[in-house]
């Protein structure tokens, strides 16, 4: 247990570490551009949100939040990249199955082990940690080319919605990514999840 919680304590204080205004400035640095993801309706909450949430109360805020966007500056989004090259770098992949017994268990990887979900959840803490509003990472379930779910980070930004994924490390345009959009948290209430709509520029998959 010591070494396990001193893999996480070293990946969050490190990150924590650099403040922003550490970072230069990066005058003339083209950032990239996206949109906003379009919502629907509320939807189901992901039992592997629910169970996580009775194990780390202190992740999961329950009172209303008010919508925040991130100010992307070049110095946010290369603590963004970071952030997202350092975890799927130190995390490595492995099903909940193998890994705790269990068909769907969202953690924090104070183990260094982990799937989709575990991945998004110890960057949204480290960017929490960094920083960031709560409210503008947003856990996001998806379904990918051939149908089957995954669960990635979007970050809602001054420039439309980014998403950290464990697959790629670049932060990538919601829109450009090869995923169905189905779900993610709500920004008024981290509790509550709603529907996304599909991106006008990207390939669509047939979920199963």
């Amino acid at each position: 247990m010591c070494v396990t919680r001193r893999i996480l304590k070293a990946l969050v204080f490190g990150f924590a570490a650099l403040s922003l205004s550490s970072l230069p400035a990066d005058a003339g640095v083209r950032l990239p551009d996206s949109s906003l993801s379009p919502l629907g309706p509320e939807t189901s909450v992901p039992f592997g949100w629910v169970d996580f949430c009775q194990r780390y109360g202190g992740e999961c805020d329950e009172a209303p939040a008010t919508p925040e966007a991130i100010v992307l500056t070049p110095a946010a989004f290369r603590k963004i990249e970071t952030i997202n090259v350092a975890v799927n770098a130190k995390v490595d992949p492995v099903t909940d199955a193998e890994h705790v017994g269990a068909p769907d268990a969202w953690d924090i990887p104070a183990d260094g082990k982990g799937d989709c979900e575990d991945y998004a959840l110890l960057k949204r803490r480290l960017l929490v940690e960094a920083g960031f509003p709560r409210a503008a990472l947003l856990m996001t379930v998806v379904k990918d080319q051939h149908g089957d779910g995954h669960s990635v980070l979007m970050v809602r930004t001054s420039r439309g919605d980014f998403v950290l994924d464990n697959l790629i490390d670049e932060v990538k345009p919601w829109s450009r990514t090869p995923y169905r959009f189905v779900k993610r948290q709500s920004q008024e209430n981290q509790n509550v999840w709603v529907s996304i709509g599909a991106p006008t520029s990207a390939p669509m998959y047939v979920a199963k």
